[in-house]
């Protein structure tokens, strides 16, 4: 396994990072842990999971990841080996609203979510906590513009945010904090209350591969100008960058199958360019996925690589790829696909 540092932390992270949101729907508690001991078998020491998980969510097994983590450290006694982080669901997700009756970060849903959180994972402090959207509505998950006008409604608290978010800190029950699903404005904002004397947001956690690369446009930027770090989500783009969708496979158990709902990375223009990703593959002897996530790990801007499985043999070769180096020639013919078919997964 390769390490760094989490960014303005004293935390040395894998760049792998074990990604958990399928524990409680696709992965059972047993599963979750053969997972979680493998990962931390092979040098893995870096764990994200949130509240909402499991995914997809629904209010019966909301919290069940987190519960799933909680018994495996009580179990094992590793909380000391692991640098752990969760999330806090941030608004504008209707579907969510079975978790609390205000999805902000008030004190009293900051309260509610981090202490919830604590107790089902059985830890008396969190490493990384993450604001998993914004209270503001932004374009992701689907949406290329931004709609100003969507945001008539917001008044900016980030300073009061980041305020709460200190008495957490100083308390002992967060080490560090972090975004997720955010956009150069938002980081931005809290690097410019930052420079006030407020503490630093250390992360962004965006969805980031081969078929969603937007967050290089201004983004990336932000990131290595101010010192953040970058947590890629998806590098897989749902397992469509594994190619087992090609040519309308429906693999049995996969997530799509299952879920056809989530559909962000299946359009026809995404599958056009996943295969001639999987033509590159093959004439240079890696699998599709081993091609998608070294790419990503290879990014100078990434801190770590968010991956997630659903069996020990997909884990394995996700865990694996840290050890794949793409060549000049490949990098290149990577960036000829992207400039013929840029960002077909908004």
């Amino acid at each position: 396994m390769k390490y760094t540092n989490l960014p303005n932390t004293n935390l040395q992270v894998s760049k792998i990072c074990l990604g958990t949101m399928t524990y409680g729907r696709q992965n059972s508690e047993v599963e979750a842990h053969q997972q979680m001991t493998y990962a931390l078998d092979k040098g893995v020491n870096f764990f994200d999971t949130a509240e909402m998980y499991a995914v997809p969510f629904t209010p019966e097994t909301q919290g069940l990841t987190e519960q799933y983590i909680g018994t495996w450290l009580a179990k094992t006694g590793h909380r000391d080996k692991v640098v752990l982080a969760s999330k806090i669901t941030g608004t504008g997700r209707g579907i969510f609203k079975s978790i609390r009756e205000d999805l902000d970060f008030s004190v009293t849903s900051l309260d509610d979510a981090l202490h919830k959180s604590l107790k089902r994972l059985q830890t008396d402090y969190l490493d990384l906590y993450q604001l998993h959207w914004p209270e503001r509505t932004v374009n992701i998950f689907g949406v290329r513009e931004y709609a100003h006008a969507e945001n008539t409604q917001w008044e900016d608290n980030i300073a009061e945010i980041l305020e709460r978010l200190e008495v957490y800190v100083k308390q002992g029950k967060v080490r560090h904090i972090g975004l997720s699903n955010e956009t150069p404005y938002g980081v931005m904002r809290y690097m410019e209350e930052h420079r006030k004397g407020k503490r630093k947001m250390v992360s962004v956690q965006n969805a980031y591969s081969l078929l969603q690369r937007r967050d290089e446009v201004g983004l990336s930027e932000v990131l290595q100008m101010e010192n953040i770090g970058y947590l890629p989500y998806s590098p897989l783009a749902f397992g469509v960058l594994s190619g087992k969708y090609l040519n309308h496979k429906k693999p049995e158990g996969a997530r799509i199958t299952q879920f056809p709902q989530y559909s962000r990375y299946s359009s026809e223009a995404s599958m056009k360019a996943t295969l001639r990703y999987a033509q590159i593959a093959e004439r240079h002897g890696l699998t599709l996925a081993q091609l998608a996530l070294a790419f990503v790990n290879s990014r100078s801007f990434v801190t770590a690589t968010i991956i997630g499985a659903t069996t020990l043999k997909q884990l394995e070769e996700n865990v694996d790829s840290i050890n794949v180096t793409l060549s000049e020639e490949i990098l290149k013919e990577i960036e000829q696909v992207h400039q013929e078919m840029p960002n077909p997964a908004p």
